[in-house]
């Protein structure tokens, strides 16, 4: 039976309380395998969830530059896109001090090296950089504020021509968040769209 700490703590949880259960998913994207070692207290522990996948499988990678994965959790997307790229830089960002030690872990484990990962609130930990792309998987159950922050806040962050990349659920907001990315970046796109998820892109003109 689960204690209470476990029953009432969320994946976005700065700092998870319970005592943390280890696993290992070991799976394939594009073509590549990947490793990735999960625990309690962070989001899709057993295997990377169906929007995770989506995106990883359709997102749109620039040539070089800058990217940066928000609410990395333990970082599948974000080693995916560097292992993909190796021209690329990615930032990881969460603000669960348990994933982003997964997510160190993670880095090793699939001997990537242009890739680094940062704890903290939304954009917080970026301040000052410019990216050429933004991928999110956000944390949905934290609340339809922070998700659209994410939104609302990307162009700040963004280099010219650069897209921000989001798997949302179709049935969860789906329509509301594509009228925040339209109202945001003057422009939205559904990039693909598979089990009730979508992911969205918009480019910064």
């Amino acid at each position: 039976m689960p204690n209470k700490t476990e029953k009432t703590e969320h994946y976005f949880s700065a700092s998870p309380k319970s005592k943390p259960k280890f696993g290992l998913i070991q799976t394939y994207f594009r073509g590549k395998p990947f490793k990735f070692l999960t625990a309690s207290g962070v989001f899709s522990k057993k295997r990377v969830d169906l929007g995770t996948s989506l995106l990883i499988k359709s997102m749109i990678l620039p040539e070089s530059g800058n990217v940066l994965d928000i609410g990395c959790g333990y970082g599948a997307i974000g080693i995916a896109a560097a292992s993909l790229n190796p021209k690329i830089h990615v930032v990881m960002v969460d603000v669960n001090e348990r994933a982003v030690r997964l997510a160190k872990r993670n880095i090793k484990l699939n001997n990537v090296s242009n890739v680094e990962v940062r704890r903290g609130h939304l954009y917080k930990p970026v301040e000052g950089m410019l990216f050429n792309c933004i991928l999110s998987n956000p944390p949905v159950s934290a609340g339809m504020a922070i998700v659209k922050s994410i939104i609302t806040e990307a162009p700040k962050h963004m280099a010219e021509k650069a897209t921000l990349q989001m798997v949302v659920r179709s049935k969860v907001g789906g329509e509301r968040l594509m009228q925040i990315f339209q109202e945001t970046f003057g422009n939205v796109a559904v990039l693909a769209r598979e089990s009730g998820y979508r992911v969205l892109i918009a480019e910064k003109k």
